[in-house]
């Protein structure tokens, strides 16, 4: 009985550990809004890019704003990521369960684009999107 018992103690102490962990380690907000910011960057120049491709410019301007195209996107990426941030702090909102945190982020930039709905889980110092729809 006694094997039992230790077994049992040492189970508990374990859960206990991981839950202690998991509270410690439960991303903040702007731990969030920076991965959140990093991704949105990635996702519009992915964008922007695919954008570059398809716009058709004439060809006595190609080879002044055809190339120029990509350089422009990460230039207004690389000097607006304050604007990004404030996109998404508007449009988030947090459920604190203390050992982890859900993130649901509304999009909506303006009426002109689409908007996206996001959602990502806190855990471990770590965020996980498991949704990204279009609205």
């Amino acid at each position: 009985m006694k094997p039992l018992k230790i077994t049992f103690a040492l189970l508990v102490a374990a859960i206990a550990g991981v839950g202690i962990t998991m509270v410690a380690t439960n991303p903040k907000p702007d731990a969030y809004e920076d991965y959140a910011t990093k991704q949105l960057t990635r996702y519009l120049k992915r964008e922007g890019d695919e954008l570059c491709d398809k716009v058709d410019v004439p060809d006595f301007l190609d080879d002044i704003v055809g190339s120029q195209c990509p350089q422009l996107i990460n230039s207004l990426l690389k000097n607006n990521q304050d604007e990004l941030r404030a996109i998404i702090v508007r449009g988030t909102q947090r459920q604190n369960y203390g050992v982890l945190s859900i993130y649901r982020t509304r999009l909506e930039i303006s009426s002109a684009l689409p908007g996206y709905e996001v959602e990502s889980v806190g855990v471990f110092r770590r965020f996980y999107t498991y949704k990204a729809e279009r609205l």
